[in-house]
């Protein structure tokens, strides 16, 4: 793939997908990390007179209009943002926009409303996709928690441009996380969570060959308790997923909690006990990692050199069942003051050490959870390959 800087965008259009799908409360953006992880893609093409039209979606209006998921709040934060202004139109494709996009000055921008109050941006429709493409000289994707979906703004409208490369925290994104499945500096250390099996699957038996050691823990674990025979409580569990669990309990590399943080309700003014993992009692959940589990984990990341964590430990929106995901997160922060290299697969997990602030001593955040975990386990992501 070509890179941003191998091309003159100087007087060209620039179409970008950008990913600011981000969290609105009362018409307000509630957290503007999509938006400024898109600005060293955003400046540079400004600063170098190219005419930018930016691309979105926003929320899951399912092919209609619905005005509380406009990206109008977004389109006056980007404006704060860069001190200057920012042209908003009220659709994304028709000639008013095409007009607009042929008339810009250089260094110029405009954003488009959200590109899912079309049905035929998630259908990857062909005309969609090539009015689009009517908007732009050029075409950049910087929008990695979006490459995974074959859509018209992500897939489709690469077939109408000769010239489409990644933007920078795509790029950023791509080094990152290939450095994990191709050259990860050993030892190499997994720490997989979350409520479910289900999407980590395939990460697990992707990571495998690769990793040194994987670390399980969150509500996932109980799967992998039921399968070896022990009562769970009313811990979460994925009974389908039992079959499967039972297969890879005999892999050497992957390391279960030795005990658990139980409660006797999902809140956080539930009862709470440590007990081992063999012990839990009927009516009680598993709602945190024990603190045994947590200083065996803290004493394989000391000497790790590379660390992936997708998935928070234990419920970490209860201060009461934080414990672990609070001290793993710290744990990372200081690893990476020591050198090594701390990934976080976006989602809960992002949420979590945001929550902790730790977020500016990590080495990379990913901006794409599913997207993360597709693309360590070794899919194919359609908005990378059509860069290609």
């Amino acid at each position: 793939m070509k890179s941003l800087k191998d091309i003159d965008i100087k007087g060209k259009r620039v179409l970008m997908r950008v990913d600011f799908n981000a969290p609105l409360k009362d018409g307000k953006i509630t957290d503007d990390t999509r938006i400024t992880a898109a600005l060293p893609s955003i400046k540079y093409i400004l600063e170098n007179g190219g005419k930018l039209i930016l691309m979105s979606h926003l929320g899951r209006p399912k092919g209609k209009v619905v005005e509380s998921m406009s990206l109008k709040p977004v389109a006056q934060k980007l404006s704060e943002i860069l001190g200057k202004s920012v042209k908003f139109m009220d659709c994304c494709i028709g000639k008013e926009i095409e007009d607009a996009s042929r008339t810009m000055g250089e260094g110029s921008l405009i954003l488009l409303e959200n590109t899912r109050f079309h049905k035929e941006e998630k259908a990857n429709d062909s005309h969609y996709a090539m009015e689009l493409a009517k908007l732009g000289d050029i075409y950049v994707n910087d929008a990695f928690g979006t490459a995974h979906r074959a859509h018209a703004s992500t897939e489709g409208v690469t077939h109408y441009f000769s010239l489409k490369v990644p933007g920078f925290l795509m790029e950023k994104e791509l080094k990152y996380l290939s450095r994990l499945l191709e050259s990860p500096e050993k030892p190499f250390v997994t720490l997989l969570g979350g409520a479910k099996i289900s999407g980590k699957i395939d990460v697990i038996e992707n990571l495998l060959p690769k990793v040194d050691k994987i670390l399980l823990g969150g509500g996932m674990v109980f799967t992998f308790f039921k399968a070896m025979g022990y009562e769970i409580g009313s811990s979460l569990v994925e009974e389908d997923k039992i079959p499967l669990a039972k297969e890879l309990l005999g892999e050497e590399k992957i390391m279960l909690p030795v005990d658990i943080v139980i409660g006797d309700k999902f809140d956080n003014s539930a009862k709470r006990e440590e007990v081992s993992v063999e012990s839990i009692p009927q009516g009680w959940m598993g709602l945190d990692i024990g603190p045994e589990t947590g200083e065996k984990y803290a004493n394989i990341l000391k000497s790790a050199k590379t660390i992936f964590w997708n998935g928070p430990t234990g419920v970490f929106e209860f201060e009461n069942f934080a414990f672990s995901t609070r001290a793993l997160a710290k744990l990372l922060a200081e690893q990476t003051k020591k050198g090594a290299t701390t990934v976080i697969g976006g989602g809960d997990t992002v949420a979590a050490v945001k929550k902790f602030g730790v977020s500016d001593e990590l080495t990379h955040i990913s901006t794409g959870g599913g997207a993360s975990l597709e693309f360590l386990s070794g899919q194919k992501l359609p908005g990378i390959e059509a860069l290609k």
